[in-house]
């Protein structure tokens, strides 16, 4: 009886000492893949932000955003930030299907495809153009 326990005991032991070396070579693996600097896929950072006031009653924003997507994906605007979205959206410009506005706004395709508008209850509009 004794036998078997220390038996069970060395097996549990051998288990968990196992088990440690897995999530040490995972850690070790994942920080090679991830290094400072380093995007997760499918994920977006905004690089740079500038904002122009100087016109009455109308902001001009230019962002750059870096984003690191999945095979199929590129990026874009997903609730007013960026993001990983469809490329079929992109290639053929139909801005409105990655959803980009926020949730209480409409968004409308420019005449031109060449971006979209969001249009908050209040009637303010937010044009965002592609470039």
């Amino acid at each position: 009886m004794l036998k078997a326990v220390r038996m069970l005991m060395l097996r549990v032991a051998w288990a968990l000492a196992g088990a440690a070396v897995c999530c040490f070579l995972i850690v070790l693996i994942h920080s090679r893949f991830l290094r400072d600097g380093q995007l997760a896929a499918g994920t977006c950072e905004i690089v740079t932000l500038d904002k122009d006031s100087s016109q009455p009653r109308r902001t001009i924003a230019r962002q750059t955003a870096r984003c690191a997507c999945k095979k199929g994906q590129i990026a874009g605007t997903t609730n007013a930030r960026p993001a990983c979205v469809d490329a079929r959206i992109v290639k053929t410009k139909q801005w409105c299907d990655m959803v980009p506005c926020l949730e209480d706004e409409e968004c409308d395709l420019l005449v031109n495809k060449s971006g979209w508008t969001c249009t908050q209850p209040s009637g303010r509009v937010k044009t965002t153009t592609v470039s």
